[in-house]
């Protein structure tokens, strides 16, 4: 046999800036980064809006082509604006990808070029694939627009749509030019879309950062209201341990089978999946969080105090931590919800890797889940619920 081998090593920057009114014409950030990534000729921008965020801004639009007119001696840029749904139906099927890749051609982006996306993480998977699978590669810009893709999904580098009856089936590992969280973007959320990003911050917490945990415990007053200065801080220690995560874990493509990241995802991706996307990536991710915190003590690697102090702060946040569809019966008079599983399983590459507590700050991992156990904290989850929605108001 005759082999030739090389390694290839690829360098790539992955930054996230922090920032407000990015579209105030003020504001460089857009500017200076769009300027940077420009070094050969005039180059195009794409601007794709989700459809649900210029539904709640109205004057989004205008304000994006106002700053790119009051820049245009410093920009050579031709820039264009389009809109496309977001949520899970821009994830649940090619469609909205090979839509984009028809603009991009019509527009004749090429690999010097930007898709700059503003939106939710669904609408950020949805367009960094589109952008990652034209040309092979042209360069995106991530601007997201809620807590939960701000914490997480939209300072990672995965893309992916859901395909084949799966959730993130098809996708890419590709770092975005740059991510840039403008925390005056989340002003016309609702409540629950808020709270949402919370139940990442507590997953992180509790797998890499004790006193973010305790901070959390203590701001979850101030939290659960909303509260702006307690949001930002929380937003950027997230981003922050996230992208150390990424960059510093020795696998940021996940080529292994370990997926720390992922603590509490086996269940919540199953749920999404049971519930129709109808039950939110926040409170599924919540739901399964409470899981294997169960599982962990149930099995004598959690202390029980420290496993109350997970279920309760993620109750004190606002979140619920059982939701019916965990009961829904699958093959053989199994339980869907053990099916998530065996797809974790297969999505990990072959031999199942799941991310458990020994303490608070420090997952650790298994590649064994006993079913019986998972349905006895099941149990203990659905009783839990069931007396907190029967206690009267205020207690």
């Amino acid at each position: 046999m005759d082999c030739i081998e090389h390694i290839v090593t690829v360098h790539w920057p992955h930054r996230v800036i922090f920032t407000d009114q990015v579209f105030d014409p003020g504001n460089p950030v857009l500017t200076d980064l769009l300027r940077a990534g420009v070094t050969t000729g005039a180059g195009k921008a794409l601007f794709v809006l989700d459809q649900a965020l210029v539904s709640a801004r109205p004057d989004l639009e205008g304000a994006i082509t106002n700053y790119c007119t009051a820049h245009r001696d410093q920009l050579p840029l031709a820039v264009s604006l389009r809109v496309s749904p977001g949520g899970e139906e821009a994830k649940h099927s090619w469609t909205h990808v090979l839509a984009l890749h028809a603009v991009m051609a019509e527009l004749g982006l090429d690999r010097h070029s930007f898709l700059v996306a503003v939106g939710g993480g669904a609408f950020l998977d949805m367009a960094g694939l589109a952008a990652a699978t034209a040309h092979r590669g042209v360069r995106h810009l991530r601007l997201p627009t809620t807590t939960l893709s701000q914490c997480d999904s939209g300072v990672g580098i995965k893309n992916a749509i859901n395909a084949c009856g799966k959730k993130n089936f098809a996708g890419t590992f590709c770092p975005p030019f740059a991510v840039v969280n403008d925390f005056s973007l989340l002003a016309t959320l609702p409540p629950g879309h808020k709270r949402a990003g919370y139940a990442e911050a507590v997953k992180v917490a509790c797998i890499r950062d004790a006193g973010f945990f305790a901070w959390l415990e203590r701001q979850t007053p101030v939290l659960r209201e909303f509260d702006p200065e307690a949001m930002r801080a929380l937003i950027h220690r997230c981003a922050e341990l996230h992208l150390a995560h990424i960059a510093g874990a020795g696998d940021p493509f996940e080529l292994g089978s370990a997926r720390p990241l992922d603590f509490g995802h086996w269940a919540a991706h199953k749920l999404e999946q049971l519930t129709g996307f109808s039950l939110g990536h926040g409170q599924a991710v919540a739901i399964g969080l409470a899981l294997d915190v169960v599982y962990s003590r149930l099995r004598g690697f959690l202390a029980p105090a420290q496993s109350e102090r997970v279920l309760g702060l993620l109750e004190g946040l606002g979140f619920r931590l059982f939701a019916a569809e965990v009961l829904q019966p699958g093959r053989a008079g199994r339980l869907a919800l053990l099916d998530g599983l065996e797809e974790f399983r297969e999505h990990l590459g072959g031999r199942l890797t799941v991310t458990l507590l020994r303490e608070i700050g420090s997952g650790f991992e298994t590649h064994e889940m006993d079913p019986g156990c998972i349905l006895q904290a099941i149990e203990e989850l659905r009783l839990r619920d069931s007396t907190r929605q029967d206690a009267p108001a205020g207690s």
